[in-house]
């Protein structure tokens, strides 16, 4: 069964526009593990074969060897060596390929893993095995799978957003939740879900759920699959009345052939912290540490005081050209701080670069009035209080920049939730509150998925995703994404 994990990394696409997908499926996704796992054998022999060549130290692929020498048999056992033991740790699951940081963690623990067995067995055998190779294959060889991968997973998001190699999806649930996963789904059309129906409790058949036809009840959603051809049934909260309830209905579809998602809300629990420890054929489900109690921990700290101070030293020009820029535009101050709500509930002051008129916050009631705003994250695509430098600066988010300084203080993280204001928290509902467990952050989820263009529940929604799964993998998947997004200024404004 797919974790919740691998149906979440669908709010951390790119932001499109509310349909039904409905291009056919491709046969070319079976051969999807197949493909991958022989660019990796690609990869590797490239590697093997690159690193022998520069160090001299091993005739890794020598068909002139003697016989007296079993050295030219280690390239080839390195090669299919390393594949396998990506194959054994996961690296070509259907689950993990295309979404997420899981794949790349997998492919980075395997190699890992693999580069201290072969160290072990060349130090127990005393093979005549040079450590520059060694070094070289390992340090040119996992940038090259890493780098394989990700391009292996533009092309195929790309094909996806194309509305190509689509996988049929039912959603099961009550209306209320079919109409978010949809949107969630949609948002992430990279993914490859393609929703073609959905089924809902009896009491609230009707035509559609939203654009999604309703194609029967969560009684008969076996049959229903099989009718609308859906190669996944994805149960959403209130597919089922009970676990029993689920757990018969997940064996019936896998009993059919068709694959089974289980989000979040039909357990309510983040899976990606539970063990299962079987006692008296009953599987219990063991919680362990929330990982915002391991985002809070040193190693993050560290990594935000030493990242940020090197970004205050290598931006401090352009800091120089951005502040002559707003004060030569109109005289007012170069910088505008506010009240933020950091860790805990503590408040802070957040510095940006101004970017619009110097009596701004005066002019606010105004536009609340006129626009109808009614609470949230107030955002309007053309605001007439942004100056003609402040539009580049929001353009390519070069206003936040001085909060660097806030990450060196401690007020804020590299990576986190959006930082909130006071009047945002004091609506925060028991779930919304769970995002003050971690340091706000420069970029996060919200910024690599939308940033203005997402609604406040999504962006609520995005924020408790990363508070409840983080990982330094992670943080730095988003620091990478954030520069695609910043350059391309997708949702600035």
């Amino acid at each position: 069964m797919q974790s919740r994990g691998d149906l979440v990394t669908a709010v951390i696409g790119h932001a499109a526009r509310t349909r039904v997908l409905t291009a056919p499926t491709s046969r070319v996704l079976r051969f999807l593990p197949a493909g991958l796992l022989a660019l990796d054998a690609v990869i590797a022999a490239v590697t093997t074969g690159a690193a022998a060549f520069l160090d001299h130290g091993m005739p890794a692929f020598d068909p002139n060897a003697g016989a007296e020498s079993a050295s030219h048999l280690w390239g080839p056992t390195l090669l299919v060596g390393w594949v396998l033991v990506i194959a054994l740790g996961g690296g070509y699951r259907k689950q993990v390929l295309g979404g997420g940081a899981d794949e790349y963690k997998r492919v980075l623990n395997a190699t890992l893993a693999y580069s201290g067995i072969v160290a072990f067995v060349l130090f127990m055998t005393q093979a005549d095995v040079s450590r520059s190779f060694f070094a070289l294959f390992f340090a040119f060889g996992l940038p090259a799978l890493l780098l394989a991968r990700w391009g292996a997973r533009n092309v195929l998001h790309r094909a996806r957003q194309a509305g190509r190699l689509g996988v049929p999806v039912l959603i099961a649930g009550d209306s209320r939740h079919v109409d978010q996963i949809h949107d969630i789904l949609d948002q992430a059309r990279w993914l490859g879900y393609r929703v073609v129906g959905a089924v809902t409790p009896a009491d609230e058949i009707g035509g559609a759920v939203g654009n999604v036809p309703v194609v029967g009840t969560i009684d008969d959603v076996t049959d229903a699959a099989l009718r609308t051809d859906a190669e996944v049934i994805l149960f959403a909260g209130g597919s089922s009345t009970s676990a029993q309830d689920l757990q018969e209905k997940v064996w019936d579809a896998e009993e059919r052939g068709i694959g089974v998602v289980v989000a979040q809300s039909a357990t309510g629990i983040t899976t990606g912290r539970a063990t299962y420890r079987p006692v008296g054929g009953l599987p219990l489900m063991h919680l362990g540490a929330p990982a915002w109690a391991q985002a809070t921990r040193i190693g993050k700290r560290t990594f935000d005081v030493v990242g940020a101070s090197a970004l205050l030293l290598f931006f401090s020009p352009l800091f120089l050209f951005v502040a002559l820029r707003i004060k030569i535009h109109d005289g007012g101050p170069v910088y505008f701080s506010q009240n933020r709500v950091g860790r805990q509930g503590v408040p802070f002051r957040c510095a940006k670069f101004r970017t619009m008129v110097p009596n701004a916050e005066e002019l606010l009631a105004a536009l609340h009035l006129a626009t109808g705003y009614d609470g949230g994250l107030f955002k309007m695509d053309d605001d007439p209080r942004i100056t003609k430098p402040g539009r580049w600066l929001r353009r390519y988010s070069l206003d936040e920049l001085p909060q660097l300084w806030n990450v060196v203080r401690g007020d804020m993280s590299l990576v986190g939730p959006r930082p909130p204001l006071p009047n945002e928290v004091a609506r925060y509902d028991a779930a919304a509150r769970r995002r003050l467990h971690v340091r706000p952050g420069m970029t996060g989820l919200w910024q690599v998925s939308g940033r203005s263009d997402l609604s406040w529940d999504h962006s609520i929604r995005l924020d408790l995703y990363y508070v409840d799964n983080w990982s330094m993998l992670q943080d730095l998947h988003i620091l990478w994404r954030t520069l695609g997004v910043v350059f391309s200024a997708r949702g600035a404004y």
